[in-house]
């Protein structure tokens, strides 16, 4: 069964490609209303391409781009949940690519063939590698030996705003035992992985206020309260001697490794000086005491991402400025609550304010972090079956950045999702010359259909 449905998708890759080609062809990108069309056109061409191998499949219109939703196999038993995104980025700037990013096509390369077009990798290749394992499946098995729900939405790359409102509204219907998800990469571009732990966000712009105006630093420097000179005492103060973060009560709900997942990051054999020194540095400069995995995946961080005050344009004004900004972000991990860091960081910055300045504070975005319980038998289950397929011994990893729709199942669901995917290091998703390599594609397809015969045998789940 497993070997016959593998066969198949070799040989069928051509058709496999003309579908994600005519699918790529369709410029979807959501954050542009005059392709509100486009995004149209791409959830029609997936609904009737689902429902080409049997998906009974649709289109729900939300207040934004349409949802598509649709079910395949036995309604007793494993429910499986599949979600990607059909919307892509803007290809601005146009003039950098090197050939229409909606004509796709199969480029060599020295380290093999790639496809390139804007959404190869993110997500609409990736999207139709479970689709593709999916369509092998039923055409030499006859059925799907467990229900699949088909779940795409068009506007992730534009914030969801439509999607927690039409979760809520169909909760029992995309209510399942497994939620996968294949928006991810391989551990540097070679090592298969789960990713477990997506760190949550926390946004903060402060300013300080002094004087009602600029002074002049002649007649006022030494004698008045300079709020550019706060703002650096109050940055500088965020952190302590050993970069640890100095705001109250920070670490409240930090959990520490377990032997496993550390034995596994350990044995991926992070290469951080080739990692740092890509952008010009040469030494991590996080907590002490930390590997650099562990300060990326699974420690919080407290960054200074923008700092603006008095006189910065060109030439020279001396001048002590009336006020002081900074944007400044935390990422956030475990059970760590933005709400309760918030608070205390601006009691922090309040009780560093000297005489004759105030602060205020405008909030951004703020979710917690999404942390999944890698003992689920289904988690080892599809880690080794996606090792099978590259040979590799796959690994339960971390993503230093946030994957929102993730935090949304564990909240709506209760389900813990796996993020699963293929992509690589260089694909250039959100930029000009975007491509998907033909290895992530097959293999890809081969993946999820080696997936999808291990879970056969959870059916009491």
């Amino acid at each position: 069964m497993l070997d016959a449905t593998l066969s198949r998708i070799d040989n069928e890759m051509e058709q496999n490609l003309k579908r994600l080609f005519d699918f790529l062809k369709i410029k979807s990108i959501s954050t542009d209303p005059n392709f509100k069309k486009d995004c149209a056109e791409a959830a029609d061409w997936l609904v009737q391409d689902l429902r080409s191998f049997g998906v009974m499949a649709q289109k729900y219109e939300t207040g934004g781009h349409p949802i598509v939703q649709g079910c395949l196999g036995p309604n007793t038993g494993l429910h499986v949940l599949f979600y990607g995104h059909y919307d892509v980025q803007p290809v601005d700037p146009l003039e950098l690519w090197d050939r229409n990013p909606f004509e796709p096509v199969i480029e060599e390369l020295s380290s093999g063939p790639v496809i390139r077009g804007r959404g190869s990798s993110d997500d609409k290749g990736q999207l139709m590698t479970f689709v593709e394992a999916c369509r092998a499946w039923v055409a030499q098995n006859g059925v799907l030996p467990f229900k699949v729900t088909f779940f795409f939405e068009g506007e992730e790359e534009s914030g969801s705003p439509s999607l927690i409102p039409f979760m809520k509204k169909h909760k029992n219907e995309i209510s399942s035992d497994i939620v996968l998800i294949c928006d991810t990469g391989l551990f540097e571009s070679r090592v298969p992985s789960i990713v477990t732990r997506l760190r949550g966000i926390l946004k903060e712009e402060i300013t300080i206020s002094g004087p009602d105006k600029d002074l002049h630093s002649g007649m006022y420097g030494g004698i008045s309260t300079n709020p550019a000179k706060v703002l650096a005492n109050v940055l500088s103060a965020l952190h302590d001697n050993d970069n640890a973060v100095a705001i109250p009560n920070f670490y409240d709900g930090v959990p520490e490794l377990t032997e496993n997942i550390e034995d596994q990051w350990r044995s991926l054999n992070f290469n951080h000086n080739q990692f740092l020194g890509e952008v010009g540095l040469s030494a991590p400069a996080g907590e002490l005491g930390r590997s650099p995995l562990e300060m990326l995946w699974s420690r919080p961080t407290c960054e200074i991402n923008g700092i603006k005050s008095g006189y910065i344009n060109e030439g020279f004004k001396t001048v002590l400025p009336s006020q002081a900004t900074a944007k400044i972000s935390f990422r956030l991990v475990g059970n760590q609550d933005p709400v309760k860091i918030r608070k205390s960081f601006r009691n922090m910055v309040q009780n560093l304010l000297p005489a004759d300045c105030r602060v205020s504070f405008e909030e951004h975005e703020a979710s917690k972090a999404s942390q999944m319980d890698t003992s689920a038998p289904e988690f080892e289950i599809a880690r080794e079956a996606i090792s099978q397929e590259w040979e590799i011994e796959a690994a339960f990893i971390g993503c230093g950045g946030s994957i929102p729709i993730a935090g949304y199942f564990q909240q709506i669901t209760g389900v813990d999702p796996m993020l699963i995917g293929f992509a690589k290091d260089d694909d250039q998703i959100h930029s000009p010359n975007e491509k998907y390599d033909l290895e992530s594609f097959q293999k890809g397809i081969r993946a999820w259909v080696r997936v999808i015969n291990s879970f056969a045998g959870l059916q009491n789940v």
